[in-house]
This record gives structure tokens, C-alpha cells and sequence, in this order.
């Protein structure tokens, strides 16, 4: 008897239904499985024969053929354990095809018959949405995840018998429903970190608050202590909330990465990703056997912490060029390309020398070619797609005993949603959303400069051999310091600025 059941799988970070048909007939027994199967998926037939047994689903010796469609996707993951198991059993009428009426079934199966947490539910539940299903059978453990898709029935099972029992109307189980716009609003009033803790580091500040208004990426560079990591861990802190749209995009990533559990069911604040610096190229941008994001898209919608950016393999550092320009990664296989979002703000923090005190001659030891060669390590290329660099000067013992009340985050904040709305309106039906994404084309007509500018911008030009992406560069963040002071022009002293972000690297970096 043939029979047909829906689940679903992951093809980047969208949802897409695939159809587990099955048929079971007269004939020597075999259990045989079709429709481009990775490993794990071939495996399935071993768990689903025992967990049936276990169950006390017994049935005859016959011959099963199991077809996952469409057949040039390919199936990976232990998601479709539960589904090919409903589809034999209602190949044998112990499930009726009525039950299985626009129903999506996802779960892996243990060998006693209970029904295991996958990852990738809360795109798969999108996907079923869009396709048109009315519920998802989930595993109970991702019920919560699931059920941040709105229009959808999401039925968390605990059991082989019991989705059988739920699907034969002979037992009920409640849809699990969360309001996941009241979860936002909760969990982003409080920080536990505030830019109130750091002390001195006014030069710093500012820079990190007018990176954050316009999105641009920064490089913190200092001497150990100085409070470089303090400083780019409260940069979440000073950013707008997710919206839930953003929430949707980025928890669709982590409940592929396996990161969201019944506890957290979505992203509620800002990611901030800092992963170590011995961290691969594959760990960095995502791919490996099995395709997974990297850290550049966990980070997507937040802030990419790059602590001792210098001791970072430069194959790492380079494969972020393409993602920083285009804001998302593309992954090419031979069975397909799997895109994901990058849109993300790096914070680099490094030494200025290996032993971390140069140019202060009084503690450094490090010769010209020595400090040369450690900083040799980021790239010119690198270099050119970052915004802004500023130092983290030492602070004095002076600063720490001072009763000044540094700002805190709520009120950098203000400010940054000012600027960010300005952005908004400005850049309104134009596809970009904040100054760092403006293209060439689109300077022409929003960073309009005088002609006194024009002189300013020329001389500093030569001064300090920029390149024509660095031209460019220095003129968004002049943008986004005219939005903070709420000017309407860029003025020669937001050029001032902007171009005092990128002597900094030319100090380190000169020829």
C-alpha cells in the first residue's frame, strides 16, 4: 500500500518540504531507501525498524521502499526518522491518510520509540507555513522554538505511540503558543554590562558610539589593559533591540546550529560572537562536510569581536573580505548554494607590537622591524574595509580613583537611535539602512561635500596615500558624525574626524 507524509529540511536558513512516500507490498523482505540520502539519513531505517518494534508496532515481513522527493535535494540530518516511520505505518493502515492532511512531521527517533530534539525547527516550521500546512509535529523539546512562527499549529510529541494515538484522534495534545514580541520587550530592558563601568577611554567612546550609528567596522588598538575587550563587550549594549524580524532571521541560524534549547526559544538580544583566534577559515565563514554558518553569520545583526585580531590565521582574516562588502556568504557545493546573512559589525582589538607597548619607548623593546612584521599581519586589503581605528590609550591611576560618572549605555544609546533613525528616512525605498552600506553611486547624492571640503579631503588625500576605498570609507563615516551632530551637510569638522580614524592606521601601518 503506498502512502505519502510531509516533512522538511534545511537549504541554508530557509525551511523546504520534502515528501517521504512509502510503500509497502508482498514480496521478499527489504528495507530500501532512495532520494539522494547523506549517511545519516540512510542509517534511519535501522532506528525506525527498532523503534517501531519497541513501540509495539509489530508487522509482518514485507517489502519497503521509502522515496524522499524531490529527489535532486539532498536529505541530511536525523530529521526524518519520525516522518518515514508514520509513512510505513500508514502504509500498513495503522494511521489513516485523514490524520496526515496538512501535517509536517520532523524527529528523530531513539531505538525505545521516543522522539529526540533535532536542529533546524524553527525554519522548517517557517517553510511549512509558507507551503501552506496547517500543524507541525515536533519533537517536544523544540516546541517552544517552533512556535515562534505565527499561523501555524506547532504539537510537541514525546513518542512514536503517541503521534500514532494524535494522529488517530485517539488522544489530544495542546499546541504550544508563545508571543515571542512580548519576549523581546522583556529580555532586552536590562544589561548586566553597561559603557558606565569603563573608566576614561573618552576617545574610544566616541568612536565605538559613531562605528555603532552608521555601522561601520572598527579596530581597537592599545596596550594590554587598557580595556579594549571591556570596551567591545558593551558595544551590544549601545545598539537599537532586534525587531522581530531581525529575531526570526538570526534564531533561524542558531536553531540550525543547534544553539537555541527549550530555555531560549529565539534570539532576544544582539548576538556577540568572539570566537578564540586559533578558530579555521571553515569555522570563521561556515561550510565543512556537512554545510553549517560560521561565526560571521551567528554574529549577523550584532557584533563580530576579533580579540588579538593580529594572531588570527590570515587565511581567516581574508575569507571575511568578501562577507564584509557583501554583508552574506555564499558557500558553493556540488549539491547546491547555501547563502547566509552576514550583516554583521566587526570589533578588532589588538597590541600594537608583540610585547603590547609601542610606541611608548619606556616599556617597549621591539625594534622597527620587529613592530613592522607584527603588524604585517593584517593585510592592506583588510585594512581597507575598516572603518574606523582608534586607540585604546592606558588609563592613570588618576582615572581610577576619580568620583567622575562616565556615561551610561542607555544614554549612548539615545543618541545612536537618533543617528539610525535619520538613516531610516533618508535611505527610505533605496535597499540600504545605515551610512557603511552606501555604494559609490549612492555617495554622490548623499555625502555631498563643498568645495573648502573637497580642498580639505584633496590634501589629506596625498597626505597620508589613501586608497579610493579608503576615499570612500572616510566620507560614510564623515556622514554618520553629521547625523550625530543632526546637520543636514558634512562639514570640514566631521572630515576632521573621520580622517583622524584613519591616521590612526596609518601611525601603525605607514609605508
Amino acid at each position: 500500500m503506498f502512502s505519502k507524509v510531509y516533512s522538511g529540511t534545511v537549504s541554508g536558513i530557509d525551511g523546504e518540504v520534502i515528501t517521504v512516500e512509502a510503500d509497502v507490498s508482498d514480496g521478499l523482505p527489504i528495507f530500501s531507501m532512495v532520494g539522494y540520502l547523506s549517511g545519516e539519513v540512510r542509517e534511519a531505517k535501522e532506528r525506525v525498524r527498532i523503534a517501531m518494534k519497541n513501540a509495539g508496532f509489530y508487522m509482518m515481513p514485507k517489502r519497503i521502499t521509502v522515496n524522499l522527493s524531490p529527489a535532486d535535494v539532498r536529505k541530511e540530518g536525523t530529521v526524518f526518522d519520525l516522518p518515514i516511520a508514520i509513512a510505513i505505518l500508514a502504509g500498513i493502515g495503522m494511521v489513516t491518510e485523514k490524520g496526515l492532511d496538512k501535517t509536517m512531521i520532523v524527529g528523530e527517533l531513539s531505538l525505545n520509540g521516543e522522539v529526540r530534539r533535532v536542529n533546524g525547527i524553527l525554519p522548517i516550521v517557517k517553510g511549512a507555513k509558507r507551503a501552506g500546512m496547517k500543524r507541525c509535529l515536533v519533537p517536544k523539546e523544540n516546541a517552544t522554538e517552533g512556535a515562534v512562527i505565527d499561523g501555524i499549529e506547532v504539537i510537541g510529541v514525546v513518542s512514536l505511540k503517541e503521534v500514532v494515538d494524535y494522529l488517530m484522534n485517539r488522544v489530544y495534545i495542546e499546541p504550544t503558543y508563545v508571543e515571542p514580541e512580548e519576549m523581546l520587550l522583556r529580555h532586552t530592558k536590562e544589561w548586566e554590562i553597561d559603557f558606565a563601568d569603563v573608566v576614561g577611554q573618552q576617545a574610544a567612546k566616541r568612536a565605538i558610539e559613531v562605528a555603532v550609528s552608521g555601522l561601520h567596522n572598527i579596530i581597537l588598538i592599545g596596550p594590554p589593559g587598557a580595556g579594549k575587550t571591556m570596551l567591545a563587550e558593551r558595544i551590544p549594549t549601545i545598539m537599537p533591540p532586534l525587531s522581530l524580524e531581525e529575531s526570526l532571521e538570526i534564531s533561524s541560524i542558531y536553531s540550525i546550529s543547534g544553539l537555541l534549547s527549550e530555555k531560549q526559544a529565539f534570539v532576544d538580544r544582539r548576538p556577540f560572537r568572539a570566537p578564540h583566534h586559533t578558530a579555521t577559515a571553515v569555522a570563521m565563514v561556515g561550510g565543512g562536510k556537512t554545510v553549517h554558518p560560521g561565526e560571521v553569520s551567528l554574529a549577523s545583526g550584532g557584533v563580530l569581536f576579533l580579540d588579538e585580531l593580529s594572531e588570527f590565521k590570515s587565511g581567516a582574516l581574508e575569507l571575511l573580505r568578501q562577507p564584509l562588502e557583501e554583508r552574506k556568504v555564499m558557500i558553493a557545493r556540488n549539491h547546491g548554494t547555501f547563502v547566509y546573512p552576514a550583516n554583521i559589525m566587526v570589533c578588532g582589538a589588538m597590541n600594537p607590537c608583540k610585547c603590547g607597548y609601542y610606541p611608548d619607548r619606556n616599556h617597549c623593546s621591539c625594534t622597527e622591524h620587529q613592530v613592522k612584521k607584527y603588524l604585517g599581519r593584517i593585510s592592506k586589503p583588510f585594512l581597507d574595509r575598516i572603518d574606523i581605528v582608534t586607540e585604546a590609550t592606558k588609563v592613570e591611576c588618576a582615572e581610577l580613583q576619580s568620583n567622575t560618572k562616565e556615561e551610561s549605555s542607555e544614554v549612548i544609546r539615545k543618541r545612536v537611535l537618533r543617528a539610525r533613525k535619520i538613516q531610516l528616512e533618508r535611505y527610505k525605498g533605496e535597499g540600504v539602512y545605515f551610512n557603511a552600506q552606501l555604494t559609490p553611486k549612492m555617495m554622490e547624492r548623499y555625502c555631498c561635500i563643498g568645495k573648502e571640503e573637497k580642498a580639505f579631503l584633496a590634501v589629506m588625500f596625498e597626505q597620508f596615500h589613501l586608497s579610493a576605498r579608503a576615499y570612500h570609507r572616510i566620507l560614510k563615516v564623515a556622514r554618520t558624525i553629521a547625523d550625530l551632530a543632526g546637520e543636514e551637510r558634512i562639514k570640514q569638522e566631521h572630515l576632521a574626524e573621520a580622517v583622524c580614524y584613519r591616521s590612526v592606521d596609518q601611525k601603525y601601518w605607514r609605508e
